[in-house]
C-alpha cells in the first residue's frame, strides 16, 4: 500500500508551476516535402511514476524565441539586463522575463488597453480602448505581436517593471498525447502542427510549435507536465465499439487509444475517421494505421482527403456516406468521439452525426436531438476541441 501512495505522489509532484524537465527523444516530421502544412511527432522522456491515460494532454512551457525578445528590448531601447520582480516576486533580469515569463507573441486586446492606461493622452491609443473600441483594437492586433504595439506606440512603456502590467503572462500550451502508456512506458508522445504565417511584413510563428519545430531537436530540454482529462476516456467496457473522427492533429488521441487496445488485447471494434489535404502528403501516421487495418485492431478506416479531387471532401462527408453502417454502430452502444478544430470542423461533425441518426433511425430532426441528448447523458459522445 505506502509503494502506491509514494508512486501517485511522485506522480503528482510535477504541475505547471513546477514542471518535469524533459528530453526530447524524438522529433520528425510527420508530412512529406511539398505539404501545405509542417507536422511533428514529437516524444518526451518521462521520469518513474509519471503515468498518463490515453485521452491526457501534455503540458509543455514554452520560451519566446531569442531573437523575438531582443526584437522588443531593441524597440524599447532598454539592455535586457534591468532587474525586475516576476509574477511571484523573485528578482530576475529583463531578458529572462521576456524569454520565459511575458507573452510577446499574437498581440492581445488586454495589452492595448493596458498601454493605454500608460499613456493616457495618446490618442491612437485611447481609439482602441475600452468595451466601445472592441472592433477597432481587434482588427489593430490582427497579425500583430506586441513588438509591433511598442513600435507604433513608442516610449509608452518608462519602467521594465511595467511590461508585467501590459502583457499577459505565458501560459503552458496544451497538446493531446499521441500514445499509449502500455506500449511505451518511459515516455509520452504528441502531435504538433508547427504554426507559420506572414503578417505586415515580417515572418512569424507559433510560440510553443515555432519552439517545438525549430529549437527542440532530441536531446533538447522541454519542461513539461501531464493533464488529466477525465471527459475524454475509452469506454469502462472493453467490448463496447467506438467511433473516432480526428482530421489533421486531431488524430493524436486517436493514435492512443488505438495504441492502448491493441496494447491490452481489448475485442471492441474500432472505427477511424482522418481527414487532411492530400493523401500522398498529409496522411499522418499512414504506415502505422494501415498496419493495424491490416491486423484487424481498426474495423475501419475512411479518410478525406480535401484537395486529391475537385470537389473538397471532408469527414463530415464521408460519415454521411457511411450512414447506414455507422448507426447500426450507434445502436449497438459505440462510443463517438471528435477531436480538433472547435470553430468548424467540430460543428460540422456534430450536423453529420444529426444526419446520420434521422437517416438511419427514419426519425424525424428532432428526434435525432434527443437521441444525441442520451447518447452524451450516457458519457458516449466526447469531445476533445480547441
Amino acid at each position: 500500500m505506502s509503494e502506491v501512495i509514494e508512486q501517485s505522489a511522485h506522480a503528482v509532484k510535477y504541475t505547471r508551476n513546477n514542471p518535469y524537465l524533459s528530453t526530447v527523444t524524438y522529433n520528425e516530421l510527420l508530412t512529406a516535402p511539398g505539404s501545405e502544412k509542417e507536422t511533428r511527432h514529437i516524444e518526451l522522456s518521462l521520469e518513474e511514476g509519471m503515468t498518463y491515460t490515453p485521452g491526457d494532454a501534455v503540458g509543455i512551457i514554452p520560451d519566446n524565441r531569442p531573437t523575438a525578445v531582443e526584437e522588443v528590448l531593441s524597440v524599447l531601447h532598454f539592455s535586457g539586463e534591468e532587474r525586475v520582480l516576476d509574477h511571484y516576486k523573485v528578482e530576475i533580469s529583463l531578458r529572462e522575463a521576456l524569454r520565459t515569463r511575458l507573452h510577446i507573441g499574437k498581440l492581445a486586446r488586454s495589452s492595448v488597453n493596458q498601454m493605454a492606461k500608460l499613456a493616457k493622452e495618446n490618442e491612437g491609443l485611447k481609439n482602441m480602448a475600452g468595451p466601445d473600441n472592441k472592433a477597432r483594437a481587434e482588427d489593430y492586433c490582427w497579425g500583430r505581436e506586441f513588438v509591433d504595439l511598442a513600435a507604433d506606440f513608442p516610449e509608452v512603456v518608462k519602467e521594465p517593471q511595467q511590461l508585467f502590467q501590459v502583457l499577459a503572462r505565458l501560459t503552458p500550451r496544451m497538446y493531446s498525447i499521441a500514445s499509449s502508456q502500455a506500449m511505451h512506458p518511459d515516455n509520452v508522445q504528441t502531435t504538433v502542427r508547427v504554426v507559420r504565417y506572414e503578417s505586415h511584413g515580417k515572418s512569424r510563428q507559433g510560440v510553443a510549435s515555432g519552439e517545438l519545430g525549430d529549437r527542440a531537436g532530441v536531446g533538447t530540454t522541454l519542461p513539461i507536465f501531464l493533464h488529466s482529462n477525465a471527459n475524454f476516456r475509452l469506454p469502462e467496457d472493453h467490448s463496447a465499439p467506438v467511433i473516432m473522427i480526428g482530421p489533421g492533429t486531431g488524430i493524436a488521441p486517436f493514435r492512443a487509444f488505438l495504441e492502448d487496445r491493441q496494447a491490452k488485447g481489448h475485442p471492441g471494434q474500432n472505427w477511424l475517421f482522418f481527414g487532411e489535404q492530400r493523401e500522398k502528403l498529409d496522411f499522418l501516421y499512414r504506415d502505422q494505421l494501415l498496419g493495424m487495418k491490416k491486423d484487424g485492431v481498426l474495423t475501419h478506416l475512411d479518410t478525406a482527403f480535401s484537395r486529391d479531387q475537385r470537389d473538397k471532401v471532408y469527414v463530415q462527408d464521408r460519415m454521411r456516406e457511411r450512414a447506414k453502417e455507422m448507426f447500426d454502430w450507434l445502436e449497438r452502444g459505440a462510443y463517438f468521439y471528435v477531436c480538433g478544430d472547435a470553430t468548424r470542423m467540430a460543428k460540422d461533425v456534430e450536423t453529420a452525426l444529426l444526419d446520420v441518426i434521422a437517416k438511419g433511425s427514419h426519425g424525424t430532426p428532432e428526434h435525432a436531438v434527443e437521441y444525441l441528448a442520451a447518447m452524451k447523458k450516457q458519457k458516449r459522445y466526447q469531445r476533445d476541441v480547441y
